[in-house]
């Protein structure tokens, strides 16, 4: 068995902490892990991508198109431009967020009114959160991530409750540690994995 996740999102919206907190969580259930990133104008809030693949035999970090089990995006504009990558029976586990590019502040582009409904037309197994206005209700809107991490462990049941939980106290500075356990418990009781 091999699983392959796409993160997509725009820099800043954390991304590749998403990606180590599962690469942390598939090392301490004990599966090869690989990772590739990249993240070209994220500071200009350009696209950042992150692949984690795990399991026995896993050497490359990348997944042919196509093959992605589950795609975990923070922008849902980006969740669509990466959805040929998805397995026809993967998951999509989406954020409700718009980050609007300089192409539409410009006028040189629109930015799509129906997003929801291009959404559902490409991903037959989804999950749409508005992950910032959940973190909000925790009290940081940072944690949007953590709960987009916690919605997507849903789809990865062969990564136990306590792995996960052991791959995000790994990466999360000291101090935030409850925080988000909190953002990650409540995003996985979101998911049912549809």
């Amino acid at each position: 068995m091999i699983k392959s996740i796409l993160l997509t999102g725009v820099g800043g919206q954390g991304i590749l902490f998403a990606a180590g907190v599962i690469a942390s969580a598939a090392e301490a259930a004990g599966f090869n892990v690989t990772t590739n990133e990249i993240h070209g104008m994220a500071q200009r809030g350009g696209s950042v991508t992150a692949q984690v693949r795990y399991g026995d035999g896993t050497f490359a970090p990348l997944a042919v198109s196509g093959s992605i089990d589950v795609i975990a995006a923070l922008e849902h504009i980006e969740a669509i431009r990466w959805a040929h990558c998805l397995k026809p029976d993967g998951l999509a586990v989406v954020a409700k967020t718009s980050v609007v590019p300089v192409t539409v502040t410009t006028g040189a582009c629109s930015y799509p009114e129906d997003v929801e409904q291009r959404l559902h037309a490409v991903f037959p197994r989804l999950v749409y959160l508005d992950c910032a206005a959940l973190a909000l209700e925790l009290g940081n809107v940072r944690l949007a991530n953590t709960i987009l991490t916690g919605a997507l462990s849903a789809g990865l049941p062969e990564i136990a409750e306590d792995h996960w939980r052991a791959g995000l106290l790994a990466r999360v500075k000291k101090g935030f540690e409850e925080a988000n356990t909190t953002a990650f418990l409540k995003g996985r009781s979101l998911c049912s994995a549809t």
